[in-house]
């Protein structure tokens, strides 16, 4: 399979599919649900209400984004490495967005402090 057909099923996926597995994973490592949610609504600028209704509708990631009232204007002090890659690199912006996310969670998960995490 080729990496833009890779790439496309990603973007298909639904968020609220991928969702409980953020979720899994700060909660394996004693973090909250309501940590991952204070990390979501960071980086989108969702409101529980508003989040709640993608979840219930199972948006995929394209829309998600695509929809999100505002990403932080902080996200460029993301950095590292998420799945091999360096978020800060990557070009394809969509799969910039979710790969922050996925940097925030892994973050959460290893112990960081909310305000680090939040790049506060």
């Amino acid at each position: 399979m080729s990496t833009e057909k890779n790439i496309q099923r990603v973007y298909k996926m639904s968020f609220a599919g991928v969702y409980p597995h953020y979720i899994q994973k700060a909660e394996k490592k004693g973090r909250t649900k309501e940590e991952v949610d204070e990390i979501i609504f960071w980086l989108t600028g969702y409101d529980q209400e508003r989040f709640q209704w993608h979840l219930e509708h199972k948006t995929n990631f394209e829309d998600f984004f695509a929809q999100a009232p505002q990403i932080h204007p902080n996200v460029s002090k993301i950095t590292g490495v998420i799945c091999g890659y360096r978020v800060e690199e990557i070009e394809e912006e969509l799969m910039q967005k979710i790969r922050y996310l996925d940097k925030l969670i892994d973050e959460l998960a290893k112990g960081k402090a909310m305000e680090k995490i939040l790049r506060k």
